[in-house]
């Protein structure tokens, strides 16, 4: 029986309300009879009835940030610095062998929005699921966010991680984590408004500032995680290579173990 494969990754649209307006992806469509015209730049005797139907190639050209789509940040968009003081790795430089590995699914879709995951809230997930975490398990975090995908809402909806319960999965030997929320944090929103009362500069960007700390590689705009199992299955995530970038694109995909 063949493995089954779970695609986890959002497509990136045109101007879709994915992220802050300034970071929205812009996609311009040259169709097959644009393409017919293009052509003619490589080929100057061309006319349209020396192609099929008339028609030559399909092109599209993308304006888009580096964190759009289902994308992996890179310890360089923390800090210039990580594992206490180290260089940090930018997303080219992520080991090819993190890239794949056993996926955990843990589920905190029932928290209310903005909720703060703590180290505890993530040991009563895995003891939920039964697992224990070991060296080169992904884990992918249900937010609550994912039903929010496409509209506005979507950057202030979900649960997100302090900087402890990030320090307390990559401490277990984690090099990569996830979610289908906008960001690994709780809501940016939220924690601005929560600064705003407190001004407790603790609470800004923790969790990923915690990769100073400990350097880790962290998937966001996950899809379909309620389609895999919580674990038994090997988690695909390999990223473009852009060089000394802070992230890049990955096509996020689950292989289902064969029964």
């Amino acid at each position: 029986m063949s493995p089954q494969f779970i695609d986890l990754s959002v497509a990136i649209e045109h101007e879709l309300p994915s992220d802050p307006p300034g970071m929205l992806p812009r996609i311009t469509y040259m169709d097959h009879k644009t393409g017919a015209q293009t052509m003619k730049a490589f080929f100057p005797d061309l006319t349209p009835d020396d192609l099929p139907a008339g028609l030559g190639w399909a092109v599209e050209i993308c304006t888009l940030s580096t964190h759009a789509g289902t994308h992996m940040d890179a310890p360089w968009h923390y800090h210039p610095y990580m594992d206490g003081g180290k260089p940090a790795l930018t997303i080219d430089q992520m080991p090819l062998e993190w890239c794949m590995g056993p996926g955990v699914v843990l589920d905190f879709s029932q928290k209310p929005d903005g909720y703060r995951i703590e180290p505890a809230d993530v040991d009563q997930a895995l003891q939920k699921i039964g697992h224990t975490l070991k060296p080169g398990d992904i884990v992918l975090a249900r937010s609550g966010a994912d039903r929010y995908w496409g509209t506005p809402e979507y950057l202030s909806r979900g649960a997100g991680f302090g900087r402890d319960a990030t320090l307390h999965i990559l401490e277990q030997g984690v090099h990569v984590v996830g979610t289908d929320a906008w960001s690994w944090d709780p809501p940016l929103p939220v924690v601005a408004e929560r600064f705003k009362q407190t001004h407790d500069p603790a609470i800004v960007w923790e969790g990923h500032f915690a990769g100073i700390e400990h350097g880790y590689f962290q998937i966001e705009k996950l899809m379909n995680l309620h389609q895999v199992p919580p674990t038994g299955f090997t988690f695909f995530c390999f990223p473009v290579k852009i060089k000394g970038a802070s992230a890049s694109w990955i096509r996020a995909v689950a292989m289902l173990e064969e029964k």
